[in-house]
């Protein structure tokens, strides 16, 4: 049994395709794990949700910020952008069904097996293992709540920007949702930035690569995430950075997990 962690797809179905291929994956002993943003900017967005939907328990996935803003889109359509590509899905048969499926998925995966944690963008330097899955778990049921909508309506925000213990309700969420779907920078003190998603050194000085903040309570924990594609491959500080830009025409990677020490 082999187990995989795939960097964004971002709806390259193609690819993924040649992907799986070219590891040899096989259904009936392998394992997938997407660091999320299956969906939008590619041209098979559809194709590459239904595909993972029907992988069933041997593929694992987490929520990027394409994932939730489909999410948001599919209940406030005038929030659709010019360069969303994710149309073919609101209009499937199935649009309810693998809305519904998406709208499941976790933000944080750790197993206890592997000592692996997955996710799309980054974590604060505050939270060690057990404060983010408290948090993940926390939006999770927010997302997955009757009323979901509502918090989705009021979540585009960039504030609040640091993270607070005194922090609750729909600020408490943007936080959260903010960082395992939208971080990439942010200084000393974990204050988040949005403005920057370059390449590492192209960043204000300030500005820190979440993974190299000094004193980060997960620094031991291994984790797998993506999000960056302008950081390419990535491998330090007991993380691994596997977006690899497919959707702008590099490639889609495949880390293997169950001998990452190998």
């Amino acid at each position: 049994m082999a187990i995989y962690a795939i960097g964004d797809v971002q709806g390259c179905f193609d690819e993924l395709e040649r992907l799986l291929d070219k590891i040899s994956f096989d259904e009936s002993k392998d394992k997938l794990w997407f660091v999320g943003d299956l969906v939008n900017r590619g041209t098979k967005s559809l194709e590459t949700l239904r595909f993972i939907k029907n992988l069933g328990s041997i593929a694992i996935t987490v929520l990027g910020n394409h994932d939730i803003h489909l999410l948001v889109v599919s209940n406030f359509p005038e929030r659709i952008k010019q360069k969303d590509t994710f149309q073919s899905i609101l209009n499937a048969p199935d649009s309810d069904e693998l809305i519904d499926w998406l709208r499941q998925k976790p933000l944080f995966h750790y197993d206890e097996t592997l000592k692996i944690g997955l996710l799309h963008a980054g974590l604060p330097p505050q939270w060690d293992l057990k404060q983010t899955q408290k948090m993940a778990r926390l939006a999770e049921n927010a997302l997955q709540a009757d009323d979901y909508q509502n918090m989705l309506a009021m979540l585009y925000s960039n504030q609040p920007h640091l993270w607070s213990e005194k922090l609750e309700g729909i600020e408490q969420l943007r936080f959260i949702f903010n960082c395992f779907t939208r971080m990439r920078f942010c200084d000393e003190t974990g204050r988040l930035d949005f403005e920057n998603n370059g390449e590492l050194g192209s960043q204000p000085a300030h500005l820190i690569p979440w993974f190299q903040i000094k004193n980060r309570k997960t620094a031991n924990v291994k984790l797998i995430f993506g999000h960056w594609a302008a950081l390419g491959f990535y491998a330090g500080n007991n993380c691994f950075g596997i977006d690899t830009g497919c959707v702008w025409g590099r490639e889609l990677t495949a880390l293997r997990l169950d001998n990452l020490e190998k």
